[in-house]
């Protein structure tokens, strides 16, 4: 008789309890918080089909699971996900003492072979930006041309995540002194400047096109047509839309634009440091993959440009 694979009641419990520490002690984004949860139902699913429960692994058990994962053709990416997921639940598990010993502490990486980010070039992110046009006649569909635009070039301008796009409301826009007020990764607030079009951008949608769409109540920053808080997806939605229009059938997603905004930044001559403020990245290591991406483009130049290359 074969083995259910239905998680036992103790390590649901667990896991609730280890997600709950993520997202309320650690402050994790709610999507990175889903990732744990699942990534770490799906291993003890597999431990139930070895009669063991989460704290009850091994080394062995959790080694069986990867390389199960292996067979079953996932990618080197997605199992070194997983084995991160795992490290930091044992490590939790094992401080607050539901297991006695981390099973995880001798578990191995994968090599995941980084890649650089995609970054628009110059005049292809120009291009992209300005593509939203407000020239219909009806006002709802200037309306949205006009959130659309100003939504491309905060994103572009200022570098901002998606989820921090997502989340502005009316109050954190300052436009007299050009600055966006973003709450980031962590509940962390950043302070950032908007570019002159940027700002133009948002001026025009907050008096002329957002009145269209919302309700006095409404405090989101960017709505759709039904007054709702535009969400994650609908931006990343838009983004890709407005790419394929402008780039001829080219894949951009909001990461795209805030890769090109670092990137410009650089190869403009600005300090890593101070990207790194405005990206809001916690390590300056994930800010240098950028300097990266200006190496790759100098020596892309001098092979297209130079007669012995």
């Amino acid at each position: 008789m074969a083995v259910s694979d239905k998680l036992p009641r103790g390590d649901a419990r667990l896991i609730e309890a280890f997600c709950g520490h993520l997202a309320f002690e650690r402050h994790l984004a709610e999507g990175t918080v889903t990732a744990y949860r699942r990534d770490l139902t799906q291993l003890g699913r597999f431990l139930v089909r070895l009669r063991r429960s989460l704290p009850s692994a091994t080394l062995n058990d959790l080694r069986r699971y990867l390389a199960q994962l292996s067979t079953l053709g996932y990618a080197r990416a997605s199992v070194a996900r997983r084995v991160g997921a795992i490290h930091t639940f044992y490590r939790w598990a094992s401080a607050n003492s539901h297991v006695h010993v981390d099973p995880a502490a001798l578990l191995g990486r994968p090599k995941v072979a980084s890649r650089l980010p995609v970054v628009l070039r110059v005049p292809e992110a120009m291009s992209l930006v300005e593509t939203p046009e407000p020239a219909s006649d009806d006002d709802v569909a200037r309306a949205v041309a006009l959130r659309d635009r100003a939504i491309l070039e905060l994103m572009y301008g200022s570098g901002l995540r998606v989820s921090e796009v997502a989340s502005l409301t009316l109050d954190r826009v300052d436009l007299r002194r050009g600055r966006v007020l973003v709450l980031g990764k962590g509940s962390k607030e950043r302070d950032l400047p908007l570019s002159d079009p940027t700002r133009d951008a948002l001026m025009a949608w907050i008096r002329r096109g957002r009145p269209i769409l919302a309700a006095d109540s409404q405090p989101a920053l960017f709505l759709n047509r039904k007054n709702d808080q535009l969400g994650v997806r609908d931006i990343r939605r838009l983004v890709g839309r407005y790419g394929g229009a402008a780039l001829a059938g080219r894949r951009v997603t909001p990461h795209t634009l805030r890769h090109s905004f670092a990137t410009h930044l650089l190869e403009g001559g600005a300090d890593i440091r101070a990207v790194q403020e405005l990206l809001g990245h916690a390590s300056v290591a994930t800010t240098q993959r950028y300097t990266h991406v200006s190496r790759a483009r100098l020596f892309e130049a001098y092979r297209q440009s130079h007669p012995r290359a």
